[in-house]
C-alpha cells in the first residue's frame, strides 16, 4: 500500500488512537448529521410558505459544492481505534432516518400534498434517505452483530429496498467486477441504462440466493419452503407499513412515502453505478483496483466512510472508521456528492472522465489481460 504526493492532500501514516485522535476523527464524522438534522428541523417547523421553504434546500447545494472543492484525506486510521463512539453515531442516524420518514408522512397528512413546501420536504428526505438511511444501512448489514443487521434491514425497509441486504452482502460482494454481478456497471453503460437493468436484476438475484439457501434456487412459488425466504419477509414488512399508511392516512401520505423511497433508491443505484463502472476481474480475489474511490475528505466524513470503497470490498466487515486509503484504486473525478451530480446531469462527460482514468491506470478494457 503506497501513497504519492498530491497537492492539497494531508498525508500521514497511521497514528495511535489516543483520546485526542479518537475525538478528532469522531468529531469529523459528525458531519454526517448535517443533512438528517436539517430534515428534522424542516419537518418539525412545517408548514412553510414557498419562499421560506426553498432556502432549506441550500444544504444540498452547499454539500455538492463543498464536496467538489474538498481537500483530500490520505490519513490512515489508527488500528486500535475504539468502536463504541462511532457505533453511537450509527444508532443516532437510525433514529433520525425513521423519524424523518414518519414526520414527512405526517406533514403531508396534516398540511396537504400539493405545495412547494411538500416538494422541498420530499427532496430533502428522499436525498437523506439515500445518503444517510441507505448508507448507514449498508454499514450495518455488514456488521457481524445480529442487532445491527436488523437495524440495517429496518432502514432499508423505510425505502422499500430490504432485499438489498441479501443481494449486496451475498451477491454483489462475491461477484463484483464480473458479468454475473447486476450491480457492476459495464464499460460505456449510461446511468439510465444501468438503473433500468440493475433494479429488477438485483431483486431476482436476491430472491434466487434466498431460495438456494432454502434448498432450491428454482423453487416454485407454491413451495412451502418459500415462507422462509428473507426477501419475502422484507416485502411483507416494508409494504405492510406502506399499505398501513395508505389505509390510515390516505393517498397523499402513501404517495410521499413511495416517492421518497424512489429518490433514495435512485441515489443508491447512482452510487452503485460509479463504484465499479467499467472495471472487470476474472478468476482472482477482489483487490483495491476493483472499486472506484475518492480522496474527498467531505465524502469520507459525511458518508460514514463509504468513499473508501476499495478497502471496503477488500475487507467487507471492517468498521467505517477503520477503512484505509489505497493509492492504486481508480479515483473518481469528485467526491460522492459531486460525482452523482455529474453522472446525473452530464453523463457523457462523466463517462469520458472515467474512461480516461481507466486508460491512465490500464484497468477495465485497457488492462493488459482485458481480452482474456
Amino acid at each position: 500500500m503506497t501513497t504519492t504526493e498530491h497537492p492539497g492532500i494531508e498525508q500521514s501514516g497511521s497514528t495511535g488512537a489516543g483520546p485526542g485522535e479518537t475525538a478528532r476523527v469522531w468529531t469529523l464524522h459528525l458531519l454526517c448529521f448535517v443533512l438528517p438534522l436539517t430534515c428534522l428541523a424542516y419537518l418539525l417547523t412545517a408548514p412553510h410558505a414557498w419562499w421560506a421553504a426553498l432556502p432549506w434546500f441550500l444544504v444540498v447545494v452547499v454539500s455538492v459544492i463543498a464536496d467538489m472543492r474538498s481537500p483530500g484525506e490520505l490519513r490512515q486510521p489508527a488500528a486500535d481505534m475504539p468502536q463504541r463512539p462511532f457505533d453511537l453515531v450509527l444508532y443516532l442516524l437510525v433514529a433520525l432516518q425513521v423519524a424523518n420518514v414518519a414526520l414527512l408522512v405526517r406533514m403531508v397528512h396534516l398540511h396537504g400534498f400539493w405545495s412547494v413546501g411538500t416538494l422541498v420536504g420530499l427532496l430533502l428526505v428522499g436525498i437523506d434517505s439515500g445518503y444517510s438511511g441507505i448508507v448507514v444501512a449498508h454499514e450495518l448489514v455488514h456488521r457481524p452483530q445480529h442487532h445491527m443487521i436488523l437495524l440495517g434491514r429496518l432502514l432499508l425497509s423505510t425505502v422499500l429496498y430490504e432485499h438489498f441486504t441479501v443481494e449486496h452482502v451475498r451477491g454483489h460482494h462475491a461477484r463484483v467486477g464480473t458479468p454475473e454481478d447486476p450491480a457492476t456497471a459495464r464499460f460505456g453503460e449510461t446511468a439510465l441504462e444501468f438503473f433500468r437493468r440493475t433494479v429488477p436484476a438485483q431483486f431476482r438475484s436476491a430472491w434466487r440466493l434466498e431460495n438456494k439457501r432454502l434448498g432450491d434456487e428454482d423453487m416454485a412459488w407454491h413451495d412451502s419452503r418459500i415462507l422462509g425466504n428473507r426477501c419475502l419477509h422484507g416485502i411483507v414488512f416494508e409494504w405492510g407499513i406502506a399499505v398501513l399508511v395508505l389505509v390510515m392516512l390516505g393517498p397523499g401520505p402513501f404517495a410521499i412515502h413511495l416517492l421518497q423511497a424512489l429518490i433514495a433508491v435512485r441515489l443508491l443505484e447512482a452510487v452503485n453505478y460509479f463504484e465499479h463502472w467499467g472495471l472487470a476481474r476474472a478468476g482472482r480475489k477482489v483487490t483495491p483496483i476493483d472499486s472506484w474511490d475518492t480522496d474527498s475528505r467531505f465524502s469520507l466524513y459525511t458518508l460514514v466512510g463509504l468513499s473508501r470503497h476499495a478497502d471496503h470490498h477488500a475487507h467487507a466487515a471492517r468498521p467505517y472508521p477503520q477503512l484505509r486509503h489505497f493509492e492504486e484504486s481508480p479515483k473518481l473525478p469528485h467526491g460522492y456528492f459531486g460525482t452523482v451530480f455529474l453522472l446525473l446531469f452530464d453523463n457523457a462527460e462523466f463517462r469520458r472522465i472515467m474512461t480516461e482514468e481507466l486508460r491512465r491506470r490500464r484497468l477495465g478494457p485497457f488492462a493488459e489481460n482485458a481480452a482474456a
